[in-house]
């Protein structure tokens, strides 16, 4: 079947809102290259946060064993002092885990955005996340939220721009029901990851239970 003239397009209705967006994502090479660099940086900034948990989960390790060293020495004091800097760790690595699983969600979404041109379905929702994200990680790496700042106008320029297709699109674009779903979804996964990554901190009743058991094995 041959494809609708110019003419037989407008006498049936015309082309279709996505069928718009999507000629205008593709004609405009400016707009896609903005999206092309837009993941390209969030996926940096997934690979640079997984090295830096990486280095805290090293960190973790060795104040674990000073943990259980310590009370092994029956030296509560000391052990205290590890738990407490093993919990400011964790603390910091579950905010920035879950940072990650945020990212590789907008990561996906924009990836999916430069495959089908569907910019509005897969954009609109991680605008809120991205800047949620950044407000975040103020306090913790300034350098990674200006980047997403950035990240974020940049998104919201392509959005803005695949926007004109739309009639009576107003540019309000922070969908807070679906950018929340998937803050909320990625705060299970952090926890998951967490619980699999990191041991439960030992009691010294625990390390006096365990040497019983082994000098009772050993008679």
């Amino acid at each position: 079947m041959a494809p609708l003239s110019n003419f037989e397009k407008v006498w049936s209705g015309g082309p279709t809102i996505g069928e718009k967006i999507k000629d205008i994502f593709k004609k405009k090479g400016p707009l896609r290259h903005k999206l092309v660099i837009s993941h390209y940086k969030i996926k940096t900034m997934i690979s640079r946060l997984e090295v830096f948990i990486d280095r805290l989960k090293d960190r973790d390790r060795t104040l674990f064993e000073r943990v259980v060293d310590a009370l092994t020495m029956k030296d509560q004091t000391r052990a205290a002092m590890y738990a407490n800097e093993i919990a400011e760790i964790r603390k910091l690595v579950k905010q920035l885990t879950f940072t990650q699983v945020a990212l590789e969600q907008v990561a996906l979404r924009v990836e999916t955005a430069l495959i089908f041109g569907d910019v509005m379905n897969n954009l609109i929702p991680v605008l809120g996340v991205v800047k949620e994200l950044g407000k975040s990680l103020r306090g913790i790496m300034p350098e990674l939220s200006i980047e997403l700042r950035e990240v974020e106008e940049s998104l919201r320029e392509v959005v803005i721009e695949a926007g004109e297709a739309i009639p009576g699109f107003g540019g309000e674009m922070y969908v807070t029901t679906e950018a929340k779903k998937i803050l909320e979804e990625a705060q299970v996964v952090a926890e998951q990851r967490m619980k699999e990554k990191f041991p439960e901190l030992p009691s010294i009743s625990q390390i006096t239970s365990a040497e019983e058991a082994a000098s009772s094995g050993g008679t």
